[in-house]
């Protein structure tokens, strides 16, 4: 099938980017703003966006919709979008490009189905792709090399397999040493600046792991605001590797971090707002330690 007009719901820091590399690859774009904030609103405006309005007028408009969002939101869009499809008599793809488990992704392969439609799992690895930055989407499931038509440097479509569940497997495992990681190094790095040894820390770090302190810091800059989205994030890596046998306590942990940074002033910014302060590794972790009580 070929992919003319897909939509990105919704347009956010991630689904702007991806947005605007399908607009490089040819394709027509839209989105749905009927209760979406001002925020969201403005980035679809500035990445020329064509806004159908309602989930509903989506359907019955376009090819695909890539859904891209807060993970624990996941399933009640693929519902949105499913209703819309019966209501409409539309069956189109429907891409999850969220950060859940793959027992998440089973259940909204099951919403969609019921529907009609055509379900491909998807999981983003990488930050947004503007500027130089390069974003990989992979895919899987037996419609997924549907996507492979999308040719851009930026945004790399990955095929994994035909099976559901694949490519949200390895978003799991992948970031759950990324963000896992960076919550361990946030939490001892903001511990010990409340225990008043911070530069003593510091200073062994860089003597025996630059490379991990440097790394949490550069990691540290533009998380703050991401926060609140990679609490449930943390919670189906857990049920991932709950699933297997595995504990699911390290990420659970690690969602525990990432609530406390989301009530800091540096967590509640937009991301954009924390761009425009360019703020250092060190002013972050300072930002957040002083931040919390």
């Amino acid at each position: 099938m070929k992919l003319n007009r897909i939509a990105v719901l919704s347009p956010g820091d991630m689904g702007q980017g991806v947005a605007m590399r399908l607009k490089a690859c040819g394709v027509e774009v839209y989105t749905a703003l009927e209760g979406r904030s001002g925020r969201t609103a403005e980035l679809a405006r500035k990445a020329g966006l064509e806004d159908c309005g309602s989930v509903r007028r989506v359907v019955e408009t376009c090819d695909a919709v890539l859904s891209i969002l807060n993970p624990g939101a996941a399933l009640d869009k693929a519902r949105e979008v499913a209703d819309a499809m019966r209501a409409t008599g539309r069956k189109i793809t429907y891409v999850d490009c969220n950060a859940i488990a793959p027992q998440t992704v089973s259940e909204i392969d099951a919403v969609i189905a019921a529907a009609g439609g055509v379900f491909i799992d998807g999981g983003i690895i990488g930050p947004p792709p503007r500027g130089k930055a390069k974003t990989k989407l992979y895919v899987s499931g037996p419609a997924a090399a549907t996507l492979t038509q999308l040719k851009d440097d930026q945004l790399q479509v990955r095929l994994v397999s035909e099976r559901i569940g694949d490519a949200s497997a390895v978003k799991m495992c992948y970031a759950s040493i990324t963000k896992g990681a960076l919550a361990l190094g946030m939490e001892l790095m903001i511990a010990a600046r409340k225990l008043g040894v911070e530069h003593a820390l510091e200073a062994e770090l860089n003597e025996s792991q630059p490379e991990i302190f440097e790394w949490v810091l550069s990691r540290s800059v533009s998380m703050p605001p991401k926060a609140h989205r990679w609490v449930p994030e943390m919670l189906e890596i857990a049920k991932t590797f709950e699933g297997v046998g595995m504990t699911p306590r390290i990420l659970q942990g690690a969602a525990d971090m990432f609530e406390l940074i989301a009530t800091t002033p540096l967590g509640r910014e937009s991301p954009e707002h924390a761009r425009e302060q360019a703020r250092s590794g060190p002013d972050v972790v300072r930002g957040l330690a002083d931040g919390t009580s």
